[in-house]
């Protein structure tokens, strides 16, 4: 099969893994785990930064069994964005969500009758699963006529169904904490709390006041979720359908809090032991799934969120790119600024896929692609027809994937933490403002003024965004203006 696989290309596997086009023929199509880390740089991962301060033998035979792209993406340089592009191949900035992030007890982002990934896959047979943070809203039932959100949480009735979280948005099956610096600080299984919150954290506890459940702490949430994740696998072995795993780890994201096995085991403090504790839940899900049997069958994508603020883990967070400034680990790589910036730091990121038979051994691949592509590549690889509600901004990278050509995107449109918009055309990059629009501002400003009131970069002669060519090329500034704004019109 395997034979055919590679003799036959993308064609073959369009018509081969057709449920979309034959829903009555039984085909066994591969089992997809998409691993999302929190805030995890381009640096964190040995085999993109050989100088990083960290080891990851897990992430890194990841890319050895399978494709590491260099010119990865996410759709925004911070969380929820993110993860709604992730989920629904549309730009978060299309949203109310204009800028930043969902906050404690916001309602849902996502719209009530987007076609999300996992209800595609669940439409095509598969049993899905969403394991750790969500950070995308929940509709929480009230005490009185009070939303959550105006009585912050105080008035939520936890003996009813928490609504509008990801069991409403094709997953058959969650577990997490929602979001591990927010409350309330307990797990959350399918739409109920595994314990109800029976008492007010201590300010001594790293994250938003609010309601905790006795007992809570913070190094427990990436064992649990981890384990968690390996027992959902473990449950499909048996079982001929396949599945579909967003493991969304809470790591490396504040509160940086490495269990105690990990703690000491880098030489990047408490953030670098965190990532090493990233690396091991990679690990623990590789193991399950060769255990088994499903390795050969999967395949494994793993990424990020967005940049890191590289914070070295002081007090469970630490000021930004203070693990560069005390260790030397440069979280992001080379790349100029942090999360939440519209420099490359904010939104470059590894991504890696495997797929044994497959997708070629130890293969790179150069070609611009983001994470909003995710559902895309998916409708493309069961061979679904197209449709202009289903990953309107996302672009398949299946043929990457297939022969690993660079021919992918054209172009990609970035959004920072502040709103500030940037496109990517080629090797051209255009920044709609003299700012990152992140955590960097106030800090490495352009230098060039009040008079410029954009950044014009040529990533291949300038990869860390040193130059400034916003005067010197008006032509291109027009056209990936005139390009950007055509993209932000377009009705999706």
């Amino acid at each position: 099969m395997i034979k055919l696989f590679k003799l036959c290309g993308v064609v073959f596997v369009i018509l081969f893994l057709s449920h979309c086009q034959s829903p009555g023929e039984k085909i066994q199509n591969p089992n997809i785990v998409l691993i999302l880390a929190d805030d995890m740089g381009y640096g964190d991962v040995k085999c993109y930064y050989p100088n990083a301060k960290v080891e990851t033998p897990n992430m890194d035979g990841l890319a050895r069994e399978g494709m590491r792209f260099s010119d990865a993406h996410t759709p925004s340089s911070v969380c929820t964005p993110t993860r709604y592009g992730i989920l629904t191949g549309r730009y978060a900035w299309r949203t109310k969500l204009k800028k930043g992030v969902l906050w404690s007890w916001d309602p849902p982002l996502i719209e009530k009758d987007r076609i999300t990934l996992p209800q595609l896959l669940k439409n095509n047979g598969y049993a899905t699963a969403a394991i750790g943070k969500w950070h995308l809203g929940w509709d929480w039932p009230t005490k009185d006529d009070r939303t959550a959100k105006e009585g912050n949480g105080e008035n939520v009735d936890y003996s009813q169904p928490i609504r509008g979280g990801p069991l409403t948005y094709g997953f058959d099956y969650y577990f997490g904490d929602d979001v591990p610096n927010f409350p309330p600080y307990t797990f959350i299984e399918n739409k109920e709390v595994v314990s109800v919150p029976s008492m007010v954290k201590p300010d001594s506890l790293f994250g938003t006041p609010g309601q905790m459940t006795k007992g809570w702490a913070l190094e427990n949430v990436m064992p649990e979720i981890t384990q968690k994740a390996v027992e959902y696998i473990k449950n499909q072995e048996n079982r001929e359908d396949p599945f579909f795993m967003y493991f969304a780890l809470t790591a490396p994201h504040t509160p940086i809090a490495p269990a105690p096995e990990f703690q000491g085991t880098s030489n990047a403090g408490a953030y670098g032991d965190f990532v090493q504790e990233v690396d091991w839940a990679v690990g623990e899900i590789m193991k399950i799934l060769e255990k088994t049997g499903k390795a050969e069958n999967t395949i494994f994508v793993f990424t990020s969120d967005n940049g890191s603020p590289a914070r070295n883990g002081e007090d469970y967070s630490g000021p930004t790119e203070s693990v560069i400034a005390e260790f030397g680990h440069r979280a992001n790589g080379d790349w100029r600024g942090l999360k939440g910036d519209a420099w490359e730091a904010g939104h470059r990121v590894p991504f890696i896929v495997r797929w044994p038979g497959y997708i070629k051994k130890d293969s790179k691949n150069a070609g611009l692609i983001s994470s909003l592509d995710i559902l895309a590549t998916v409708q493309d690889l069961l061979g679904c027809k197209k449709d202009v509600n289903i990953s309107p901004d996302g672009q398949s990278f299946l043929m990457n994937l297939e022969n690993g050509g660079e021919v992918a995107r054209e172009s990609l449109v970035h959004h920072s933490h502040q709103g500030v918009f940037a496109i990517r055309k080629g090797h051209w990059k255009l920044i709609l403002s003299d700012r990152s629009g992140g955590f960097s501002d106030g800090k490495n400003p352009t230098g060039y003024g009040i008079d410029t009131p954009g950044q014009l970069y040529n990533l291949s002669e300038d990869p860390g965004e040193s130059k400034n060519l916003y005067d010197n090329f008006p032509e291109k500034v027009e056209e990936l203006t005139e390009l950007l704004e055509t993209i932000q019109m377009e009705d999706n």
